[in-house]
């Protein structure tokens, strides 16, 4: 099993990569569902979420997987977070077989790896945006000027350079969204997972917050998002669709190594 973890060389923050003009993809997916099971319960009570799902997903691809309430997208969006495990079949993250982890393992693969956003924006009240998107890194052990730096960086990446010192109350919910997803990329993570990102904002904030999405994915970063939104999937260079616990649908809709299709150019300089 081969271990990679998160690299703290000089130079920008690993986030801030541009894409090469001819991007080269690595043969091995950041994600890889083989043929996962997920059950709830024995017997007549079992609960089939998952039926034999398999899936890959490259490095710099942008996905969408959407799904009615019961459908299975949760449990994938779970076991693909490290937050659960199949009941048969393999999860591979990064080439990391999630299956012959124990429980400290995974979560250290959830802190290195993954970068989640999730519908709730999870901030802690009292905390500045600086301070809350520094969380991650002292989890991780960095040193304070290290983890300030970094999540200074990731803060500016979002749009809100002029309001880290601010706490949650006194930002917007788009704005504290996007504290949330520069808490999600501070750690320079392999994928960044979004469940319902935009399920409590506006239609501008939603917006925006797609906006930033995409110029992430422009510059490197995998992106999955769990979402119902066909606006928000519209985003994404490949939507899957899932029912009843199987990918009833998988459409590409550019490369993984192409631009996202609803990315905004800056609007040309007079």
């Amino acid at each position: 099993m081969t271990r990679r973890g998160p690299q703290h060389a000089a130079g920008p923050p690993p986030w801030e990569a541009q894409p090469a003009a001819e991007p080269v993809l690595p043969s091995e997916p950041v994600i890889r569902l083989m043929s996962v099971v997920k059950t709830y319960g024995t017997g007549e009570a079992a609960v089939h979420a998952l039926r034999g799902v398999s899936l890959d997903v490259v490095q710099r691809d942008y996905v969408a997987i959407m799904g009615a309430s019961g459908s299975g997208k949760s449990t994938m969006m779970n076991i693909i977070g490290c937050l659960d495990v199949p009941s048969e079949g393999q999860f591979l993250i990064d080439g990391i077989d999630t299956s012959s982890l124990d429980e400290q393992q995974l979560a250290m693969v959830r802190n290195r790896k993954i970068g989640f956003v999730f519908q709730a924006f999870n901030l802690i009240p009292r905390m500045t945006a600086l301070a809350n998107v520094e969380l991650p890194l002292s989890y991780a052990g960095l040193r304070a000027a290290e983890r300030r730096l970094r999540a200074e960086a990731a803060l500016r990446l979002v749009g809100l350079a002029e309001r880290m010192t601010a706490q949650p109350k006194q930002l917007s919910g788009g704005q504290q969204q996007r504290v949330a997803v520069a808490r999600a990329l501070v750690t320079a993570p392999s994928l960044i997972l979004a469940d319902e990102p935009t399920g409590n904002l506006d239609t501008r904030a939603s917006a925006d917050l797609m906006d930033v999405f995409d110029r992430l994915n422009a510059a490197g970063r995998t992106i999955v998002l769990i979402t119902h939104e066909a606006d928000v999937a519209a985003h994404a260079k490949r939507a899957i669709n899932v029912q009843d616990g199987h990918i009833v649908a998988d459409r590409r809709v550019t490369a993984a190594s192409a631009y996202p299709p609803l990315l905004r150019q800056p609007a040309a300089q007079p």
